[in-house]
């Protein structure tokens, strides 16, 4: 024990012994690259972006916390609509009860899915929740005072495309799409001290043992936040470190310089909201800029798309749903993203 104990502690110190001395050889070198543009944008940018997700990541950790003291397995079952149609119908509209960012969106519905949600009533949640609430509505009016026909089809079109990419998922997955679809496996792994059960019946076991030993606390209420909120944050991080890289190192004029020709500026507008990945209640202003170099169809396709689906978003969907599953909800927002904001200003 006391030799791998310190064979485990040489494999700390050799790394550093010889890092240590080439660390302060490139000092100079270093410093100069610290503090270079390109790296002082890549700090900006990623500060801003972390900064404006945070709270609503936060925001969602703590009311998956509350879902898991207060909201049973029963409750969910009874309040969920039987009939599919009802239930797309609600879920679209949840938003205006619960306006949560799309950053906060994932832990809220994966607990609500762990307590027994189906997935097309989550994944309905999830991309109408960011966009159809409130604090939206009022964000984009103020973005575009002077046209409200902006907010009116952003608004529709976001409703509409979650009920299309719900009601796919209604009639095509059959399975439960998470990654780890059995509650009590989440519970014991979102918990330190507590090994993963090697079987079902293991694991309710464990599960048991976990409720008796963790009681309804303000304690085990921060345990279980402070968790959730490691475990999602690391994909914003992640998220966030890339977009910043791709803005600073890829300038605005030349991505809109792609973005001429009437299918072109769609993409440009599409794939601009998903490297971009801004907060819902944000992006307007972003678009707003926009307005006079764009129709009205790519405008409203950014406004939609983004908080639906971007970077940090895509990476915070991987580590809750199967790749399979993620891989083909996002071509389904795609394409109906493209032919609802194509739709839009063909009729507008």
């Amino acid at each position: 024990m006391r030799m791998a104990a310190s064979l485990k502690l040489l494999t700390f110190i050799v790394p550093f012994a010889f890092l240590v001395p080439v660390t302060i050889a490139l000092a100079p070198d270093l410093n100069k690259i610290w503090n270079s543009e390109a790296l002082q944008n890549i700090k900006t940018v990623f500060v801003s972006i972390f900064l404006e997700a945070a709270p609503f990541l936060l925001m969602g950790v703590l009311l998956s916390s509350l879902m898991q003291w207060f909201v049973s397995e029963e409750m969910v079952r009874r309040l969920t609509p039987k009939h599919p149609v009802g239930g797309v119908l609600v879920a679209g509209l949840l938003g205006l009860i619960f306006p949560i960012c799309e950053c906060g969106m994932i832990p809220v519905v994966r607990r609500l899915m762990h307590k027994g949600m189906p997935a097309y009533i989550a994944v309905t949640f999830i991309l109408s929740g960011p966009v159809v609430n409130p604090i939206v509505f009022t964000a984009t009016l103020l973005a575009f005072p002077n046209h409200p026909e902006i907010t009116v089809a952003r608004m529709g079109l976001a409703f509409a495309v979650a009920a299309a990419v719900g009601g796919l998922v209604y009639l095509f997955v059959k399975h439960n799409p998470l990654r780890i679809p059995n509650v009590a496996a989440v519970e014991v792994k979102t918990h330190p001290g507590f090994r993963m059960a090697s079987s079902p019946s293991q694991q309710t076991t464990d599960a048991h043992q976990h409720h008796h030993t963790h009681p309804k606390s303000w304690r085990s209420f921060f345990i279980h936040a402070g968790d959730e909120f490691v475990d999602m944050s690391k994909y914003l991080v992640i998220g966030a470190l890339i977009t910043a890289c791709i803005q600073t190192f890829v300038s605005r004029s030349d991505l809109i310089s792609l973005g001429n020709g009437p299918v072109a500026s769609y993409v440009f507008m599409m794939g601009f909201a998903y490297v971009l990945s801004l907060c819902s209640t944000s992006d307007a202003f972003v678009a707003s800029a926009f307005s006079h170099t764009f129709a009205l169809g790519p405008l409203i396709s950014f406004l939609v798309l983004g908080p639906m689906l971007d970077l940090k978003s895509t990476l915070m969907l991987l580590s809750t749903f199967r790749t399979r599953f993620v891989i083909g909800v996002c071509l389904a927002i795609v394409f109906f993203v493209f032919a609802g904001s194509w739709l839009v200003n063909f009729l507008g």
